[in-house]
């Protein structure tokens, strides 16, 4: 079916930061499948794991525990600040798990409650209910209508959040780092107001971490950037490293489902939990953090060294997730001819017009950054 415009090339290859086509054109990769390839295309630990797990036990069902699950779980509870794990196939489904363990919980201790306080500009998926949770401007009227019960604060804004406060709300759901806004990261003094702000009104306070966990804003989950312990967590898009997997994390006195109340085929087969595995244990390695944390700051260097050569408007993100701000409504036409420059190509993103986006595997080299920007100012120069 279609569903977007996709260029007539066909990829058939990848390895680390760079992919080929069906011609043989190899591409510099700044996207990796939207922050998906955590650690780049095919990642030797993960071959090895996908291997031996497929030999041994691919899905026993979802009704019975398996090794890998279990393991994995084990490995981000002792990483993380909670103590429970759903997994899931996608971020939009750990989100509408994260929408239907808060409403349990709001009908079990808060009378009821069901609304969830999310945001402008946010992105949580594209099911009917993650939709309807998100702020991106036009979806209100796509799948008409709405499902009810997601009013909308502004990011770094306790004041609008406060405001919509009351006895039917449940909890406040948000991006740490919205992605598909623009790379607008939620401030260290907010993320710490929201959470003194939910405690006071004895509410759930949710982070989705899609886009932003799994080492993406350099450290293993973007909260921990404001100190703060969230009651819910979301991960996609990294955890599996480019596998379909997800996760749905909660305190112990929050992980309230009943059996019958959540479930899925595939969630948790031991097939994609064993990648999991692989991928959070290579994050967790010592130093890797640390490496994502000191090429983060290189980009962010370079990006605003450019930025000022241009003129541009300067750069924002955390980590290894980053934008450039440009002086005009080009990056679309900047992404267009990156990636038709020859002999290679780059692969970019403009998730709003005015910027361009960046998503570089978690272990891309400063070689590899230096290329991307040089290749970029060649683009800017045919502009």
């Amino acid at each position: 079916m279609y569903i977007t415009n996709r260029p007539e090339i066909v990829f058939t290859h990848g390895k680390g930061s760079w992919l080929y086509d069906n011609t043989g054109k190899r591409y510099l990769d700044f996207i990796q499948g939207w922050a998906v390839n955590s650690l780049g295309h095919c990642n030797e630990g993960m071959i090895e794991a996908l291997e031996k797990q497929a030999r041994t036990l691919i899905n026993p069902s979802p009704a019975f525990y398996n090794g890998p699950m279990a393991q994995l779980a084990g490995l981000l509870t002792a990483n993380s600040c909670f103590d429970r794990v759903f997994f899931a196939n996608s971020g939009a489904e750990a989100n509408e798990g994260a929408i239907k363990l808060a409403r349990k919980w709001g009908r079990k201790f808060r009378n009821g409650a069901y609304e969830i306080i999310t945001f402008d500009h946010s992105f949580h998926g594209r099911t009917l209910a993650t939709m309807s949770a998100s702020g991106k401007p036009g979806w209100d009227t796509i799948y008409a209508p709405q499902v009810p019960g997601f009013p909308k604060a502004d990011l770094n804004d306790i004041a609008s959040v406060e405001a919509l406060i009351g006895e039917k709300t449940v909890a406040v759901m948000l991006e740490p780092i919205q992605g598909e806004g623009g790379v607008i990261p939620a401030t260290r003094e907010f993320m710490q107001q929201l959470r003194a702000l939910t405690k006071k009104h004895n509410l759930l306070l949710i982070v989705d971490e899609v886009q932003s966990g799994c080492g993406r804003a350099g450290t293993l989950f973007a909260y921990e950037l404001s100190g703060i312990e969230p009651d819910i967590m979301t991960l996609g898009k990294g955890i599996g490293g480019g596998v379909p997997l997800a996760a749905l994390l909660s305190k112990t006195d929050v992980a309230c489902f009943e059996a019958g109340d959540q479930g899925g085929t595939y969630n948790g087969n031991p097939l994609m939990t064993a990648v999991g595995h692989s991928v959070i244990s290579q994050l967790v390695a010592p130093g890797f953090l640390e490496s994502v944390r000191e090429k983060g700051d290189y980009l962010k260097q370079e990006l605003l060294k450019l930025s000022a050569e241009r003129g541009f408007k300067g750069e924002r993100g955390e980590g290894l997730l980053r934008a450039l701000l440009l002086d005009s409504d080009k990056g679309p036409q900047i992404v267009e001819k990156a990636r038709l420059m020859q002999p290679d190509g780059l692969l970019l993103n403009a998730a709003r017009p005015n910027l361009l986006r960046f998503m570089p595997a978690l272990n891309v080299t400063k070689d590899e950054i230096d290329q991307m920007m040089t290749m970029l100012r060649s683009v800017l120069d045919s502009l």
